[in-house]
């Protein structure tokens, strides 16, 4: 059976025609950062001091918000990126979401989902479960849900580009690269296997 082409150097590859959309699809894994660390902050000012939820009840919701990042982490890459259609649109639009990281895994600029992804996705979520919460448990819910986010960028990042030594991100490096490098159907946990472990989707470890 024919190997999928895998680089395993830093290289990039152009994606698009366009200079103005290739340049979009690439973004610094530091970009997130000052994006959505305002967003948690202003979240938080108004969960505490405007809306007045009570400090109990925003870090009740920002850990529940935390914790339902992890099945979204989950669910959106094994069901979303992972799926590949049958025609060709399908598969041009599975490259441009994950399937070009996949073949450049160390392509340092397309680590991070890049603005023109992550902000309409942030604000669909903020819509979405603003919708499903009781009034103003938003703000403490969303800053959890919105640091998941981050730790899960920048440790995608990091997974790829640095060397650890702890070896609780030796473990998690570990099952990321299995996920690349040996069974790409199984291990969509990037920054915690748990929803692996539960869905039965996790890596037979030797």
């Amino acid at each position: 059976m024919a190997k999928n082409f895998i680089s395993n150097s830093q290289e990039s590859t152009r994606m698009f025609k366009s200079d103005l959309l290739e340049v979009l699809s690439k973004v610094h894994y530091l970009v997130p950062v000052f994006i959505f660390v305002p967003v948690i902050l202003v979240s938080t000012y108004l969960a505490l001091f405007v809306k007045s939820i009570g400090i109990v009840t925003y870090f009740e919701f920002f850990l529940i918000g935390l914790f339902v990042w992890t099945f979204t982490e989950y669910i959106m890459h094994r069901f979303v990126f992972h799926y590949v259609p049958k025609n060709k649109i399908g598969l041009r639009l599975h490259f441009i979401f994950h399937g070009v990281h996949h073949d450049y895994p160390s392509d340092a600029k397309r680590l991070v989902l890049p603005p023109s992804v992550s902000i309409p996705l942030a604000t669909a979520f903020y819509f979405l479960f603003d919708a499903i919460l009781p009034a103003n448990y938003i703000f403490g819910f969303f800053p959890g849900f919105i640091l998941g986010y981050l730790f899960y960028d920048i440790s995608h990042y990091a997974i790829h580009h640095f060397n650890f030594k702890g070896n609780i991100w030796k473990k998690i490096k570990q099952h990321h690269m299995l996920h690349h490098y040996q069974a790409p159907e199984r291990g969509f946990g990037v920054s915690s296997p748990l929803w692996d472990k539960i869905f039965r989707s996790d890596f037979v470890k030797k």
